[in-house]
């Protein structure tokens, strides 16, 4: 069983001996933004959420949990709450990956000299995206409502920890260094926490929940959760989880997750990679040996904010639409953008930019503009985000990506894969199953607890959706690139005017 716990929904997927999925169950996350700029999320509802989806989905395929061999469990990252462990309760919503309420803080730090510091021993730059400035705000903010509590009563961690802590009855405080890597408190050369960044963003130690390897022992379902004790021998973040699925374990091998956020991930082997690009270094999975200690794979990434969030945006903060199925009707509607550029900064820029400040905005418009136009716009700026990292891991690595392999809900529309073909000049590959996430995580619970036994033949096992190839749109997609990189300019640093 696959547990993906995503930015806007929770899902529980079942897979067979063949790597297949045989059931799945799907339920929406409700998203708090309780000021401009905050994202939160209630931890109670996604531990319930979580629970109800592997219920539904075990009474939806008739299978028993003791015949459920293993669970792998794969989250969205960088989202961190506290929590009491006497009463098992939050002590505060979860602040999500997209939240900008610590860029103030993040802004105070570099300006103390610390920025570099911060990325020779992370790997990360200094941003609000990450988990410890949000870490040391609900730190400070539970302190002023309750001055009177215990800190060593205090648990802390991203979802992974928080899930597999209720999993396990409240036995098991851990993660695994894939989304410990994205917390800005991993030493990334040691795999451990750092003391120096730990002291720096004023994280006590003891909150921090123990290290595994991606792949290995994460204990076993209380009884009482399924009935059953199940294992649990994989956790990754869902970026990672997505690269274990599309089989990129060494260098040169890349893939693109069009999810909430667009992520660009290429796996960098065994020795630590640093980007001369803005691209992040972070770990791409650990795995546990029989000597006790583990094996470490390294990843360059480029992390894109918003991307089908702005989708969402156009349902259910414009209302344009009601799925996100019509954008792709609308865009075909006009034959180009009408020179309308979307720039889609709704929680500031990631890769390459990292401009906290930046915000979203439609620029070029004109009476001629119309909504079909701007929905374009918007699929485009998609496209345009993602050629901006490939270029920038082309830079880095010296030899060209030769194709694109992508998954992720936003991919399946063939609008934008067809866009995405034109301005980046590459084929992009789809697979027909998109829910990498899931797929990584079932095929690492898998094959770690002897489930399956070949990693390569689980791979190549997955079949092609669709490749896209470049077409007679590509010279125009190209031209216009460089206008869209000027509309960006233009919406950077917006909140410091």
């Amino acid at each position: 069983m696959a547990l993906d716990l995503g930015t806007t929904g929770n899902r529980a997927l079942v897979f067979d001996t063949h790597g297949q999925i045989v059931g799945q169950m799907y339920k929406e996350l409700t998203q708090h933004y309780p000021q401009p700029g905050w994202v939160e999320h209630d931890p109670m509802e996604i531990w319930q959420d979580t629970l109800a989806v592997s219920q539904a989905v075990l009474a939806q395929t008739h299978i028993e949990p003791s015949d459920i061999a293993a669970i792998g469990l794969t989250v969205q990252r960088e989202t961190c709450l506290l929590w009491d462990k006497t009463t098992g309760q939050p002590l505060h919503n979860a602040i999500v990956w997209q939240d900008r309420r610590t860029a103030a803080l993040c802004h105070k730090i570099a300006q103390q000299g610390h920025t570099e510091t911060v990325r020779q021993h992370t790997g990360l730059v200094l941003d609000a995206y990450f988990s410890a400035t949000k870490l040391a705000w609900l730190l400070e903010r539970v302190q002023q409502e309750s001055p009177d509590l215990n800190l060593q009563n205090v648990l802390g961690g991203t979802i992974d920890t928080w899930i597999l802590w209720n999993l396990t009855g409240r036995k098991v405080h851990a993660t695994d260094h894939s989304n410990a890597s994205r917390t800005l408190l991993l030493n990334l050369k040691d795999c451990t926490w750092d003391a120096t960044m730990l002291d720096l963003f004023g994280i006590p130690a003891h909150l921090m929940p123990e290290l595994r390897p991606s792949l290995g022992n994460f204990g076993v379902t209380d009884a009482t959760v399924f009935g059953a004790e199940v294992p649990i021998t994989a956790i990754f973040g869902d970026q990672q989880a997505a690269l274990y699925a599309h089989g990129c374990d060494r260098p040169g091998l890349l893939k693109c997750t069009y999810g909430t956020g667009c992520f660009l991930v290429s796996h960098t082997g065994a020795e630590m990679a640093r980007s001369h690009n803005q691209l992040l270094s972070t770990v791409a999975w650990t795995e546990a040996t029989e000597s006790g200690s583990f094996k470490i794979g390294y990843a360059l990434e480029g992390s894109m904010f918003t991307t089908g969030a702005c989708v969402q945006w156009i349902r259910d903060g414009l209302q344009w639409i009601q799925t996100a199925a019509e954008t792709d009707a609308l865009a075909r509607q006009v034959d180009d953008n009408g020179g309308v550029y979307f720039v889609p900064a709704l929680s500031g820029l990631g890769a390459p930019h990292w401009d906290m400040s930046a915000r979203g905005a439609f620029l070029g418009l004109t009476r001629g503009a119309t909504q079909a136009h701007m929905v374009r716009a918007v699929l485009e700026s998609i496209a345009y985000q993602v050629k901006e990292v490939v270029d920038a891991v082309n830079e880095d690595s010296g030899t060209p990506i030769q194709a694109l392999t992508v998954d992720g809900g936003a991919c399946q529309n063939d609008f934008l894969m067809q866009f995405q073909a034109d301005v980046l000049g590459i084929p992009v590959e789809r697979p027909a199953v998109l829910d990498a996430t899931a797929q990584g995580a079932a095929f690492g619970a898998g094959l770690a607890c002897g489930f399956w036994q070949d990693y390569d033949g689980l791979v190549r096992d997955r079949k092609l959706d669709r490749v896209f190839i470049p077409g007679e749109g590509a010279t125009q997609a190209q031209a216009n690139f460089s206008l869209w990189q000027k509309a960006v300019e233009r919406a950077k640093h917006w909140i410091d005017a």
